[in-house]
């Protein structure tokens, strides 16, 4: 068999693979599950990278897995890859009257409150509905907000969620001055929230700011490593102050 641009022979390809190679007849759905997660998360690191060709395949990593889990589940008769295919085009149908319908709306807020008020009519019982649990903390927490903000539950302009960010820093002060451990556990999950909320407003991606954060991080502690080694010292060798002035020569 040979690479090709068509839909149905990664179909046949993946059928192959799943009768005649040892280690992909043994998966099932719970087994892959993490490597899906996986692969999602390889694709955002070469997005964030701009690597462009590494992208292209990890997304395509992704795609195995669709097709992967349709094959495994049209094996009894639950569902395949025509069921996945007509289920999405009958919604993304369905939640677009103003493309696919006679609906008019002004502009991409009324769009986002339609999709909610769809939704809801679709059976789901709150707003917050179809957001998995297994979420980063911080983009749930992003997207609860903003899906509430879809239906109008929203500061009306930033400065009062500032307002409300100051308070959530204060009442963390006050608990852990209080060495209160509950309560200060609490009182920073509120100030994490409200600070995801404040981001909102400038269209900053609170999980997307950590991960730049993090990744600045670790170029700029590993740069401190690398200058100690070559002086033949180790992390608890080296004084404070002089991780502290190589850690200024890494922000230059």
């Amino acid at each position: 068999m040979q690479p090709s641009k068509k839909f149905e022979d990664l179909i046949e390809l993946v059928s192959i693979l799943r009768k005649e190679c040892p280690w992909d007849r043994k998966q099932t759905h719970h087994s892959i599950k993490d490597n899906l997660v996986e692969e999602a998360y390889e694709a955002i690191d070469a997005l964030d990278n701009n690597d462009f060709d590494e992208f292209k395949k990890e997304i395509g990593d992704l795609l195995l897995h669709v097709v992967f889990h349709s094959n495994m589940a049209s094996e009894t008769d639950t569902f395949d890859i025509g069921d996945v295919i007509y289920t999405l085009m009958e919604k993304l149908i369905r939640r677009h009257p103003h493309v696919f319908g006679e609906e008019a709306v002004s502009g991409e807020t009324q769009v986002a409150e339609n999709w909610e008020n769809i939704k809801l009519k679709e059976g789901k019982k709150s707003t917050l509905d179809g957001l998995p649990n297994h979420l980063p903390a911080l983009i749930r927490a992003q997207r609860m907000q903003e899906k509430a903000a879809n239906v109008g539950f929203d500061w009306p302009e930033w400065k009062l969620a500032w307002e409300k960010l100051d308070e959530e820093l204060n009442e963390f002060k006050e608990a852990l001055q209080e060495n209160d451990v509950n309560a200060s556990s609490e009182e920073f999950g509120d100030v994490l929230f409200s600070m995801v909320n404040v981001a909102r407003y400038f269209n900053l991606v609170a999980e997307d700011s950590l991960r730049q954060t993090n990744k600045k991080f670790e170029k700029r502690f590993k740069f401190i490593e690398s200058e100690l080694k070559k002086s033949d010292k180790t992390l608890k060798e080296a004084t404070l102050e002089e991780m502290d002035e190589l850690w200024n020569q890494a922000k230059k």
